[in-house]
């Protein structure tokens, strides 16, 4: 394969190209559980949505960072975990900022088009909530290299835990399900950022980021993701209540995934089993979205 390709395909985490539009939709299934309207056209459009929209934001994050991840001394755990071909192609000069700033622009061209398709309020709810998460991606990147308290992690994640919600705006509207959505996803991506956190811990001393992890050590962060999968779980008991009974079951299943990894957290709180452990987070987040949509349509 052309080099030229391989660094595109590490820029957008290629192989986990799958699981944005899966995350989205499950918001959409649900809205289509309250609202109606179900339409493949909806569906497709959807997709497009999380896919370029996500995609883009992955982009930015790599294009702000660009100067200071050449101060990364250590490749081999999430860089190997994230790239499918292990390198980061703009402090490796592989793509050059310019190029890059295209391609992420021309994904918000996309992006910003198919949500104008939709139809009022839910194209300007999305339109928001799209702003939003890069304007808070930014925020986050460049807050976190200055801070004492970790502000720009519990506003910065704020940006993940809407993008399902925007899925599910869709078609529906600001109401009690989409703040139960929030609640339910927002401690779960707390905690899977303090655990990413921990793996990176090297690069981010070395890059003078005030991570979770630079900020609270190793057991601090521990507690932090302690504390918010416990918090994750409660809101989750609370939102699968009001969802398709059998969502209940994939639920179960991502609990006891979450505190398996938790468990073997506390036994061996080190980056490298931090790093064996991340696919479990991965894997709930992808069974609680096939759950809700499955729930959805049983």
């Amino acid at each position: 394969m052309d080099n030229a390709i391989k660094s595109y395909l590490n820029l957008i985490r290629a192989h986990f190209i799958f699981a944005w539009p899966l995350i989205f939709c499950s918001g959409l299934f649900l809205g289509f559980y309250f609202y109606g309207g179900f339409s493949w056209g909806l569906v497709i459009k959807a997709i497009l949505i999380g896919l370029f929209g996500f995609e883009g934001g992955m982009i930015l994050n790599d294009y702000i960072d660009k100067d200071i991840d050449k101060s990364d001394i250590e490749y081999d755990m999430l860089t190997f975990y994230w790239r499918p071909y292990k390198t980061r192609p703009l402090p490796f000069e592989e793509i050059s900022p310019k190029n890059a700033l295209i391609l992420f622009i021309l994904f918000s061209i996309i992006t910003v088009s198919l949500i104008f398709t939709l139809p009022y309020p839910n194209s300007l709810y999305i339109l928001v909530i799209y702003f939003y998460c890069y304007i808070m991606e930014y925020f986050y990147q460049v807050k976190k290299r200055n801070q004492k308290y970790p502000i720009a992690q519990i506003l910065g994640r704020t940006d993940f835990s809407i993008f399902p919600v925007a899925g599910y705006l869709c078609v529906g509207a600001p109401d009690k399900v989409a703040l139960l959505f929030f609640l339910f996803f927002y401690p779960l991506a707390l905690s899977h950022l303090g655990l990413n956190d921990l793996i990176d811990i090297k690069n981010d001393v070395a890059r003078e980021m005030n991570t979770i992890t630079v900020l609270y050590g190793i057991k601090g962060t521990v507690k932090w993701i302690l504390l918010f999968n416990l918090i994750h779980i409660t809101m989750a008991m609370i939102f699968v209540l009001i969802l398709p009974k059998s969502t209940f079951y994939g639920f179960l299943i991502s609990f006891v995934l979450l505190l398996t990894t938790t468990y073997t957290l506390l036994k061996d709180p080190t980056p490298i089993k931090g790093l064996k452990i991340l696919p479990l987070y991965h894997l709930s987040m992808i069974i609680y979205s096939i759950s809700i949509i499955f729930g959805t349509l049983i």
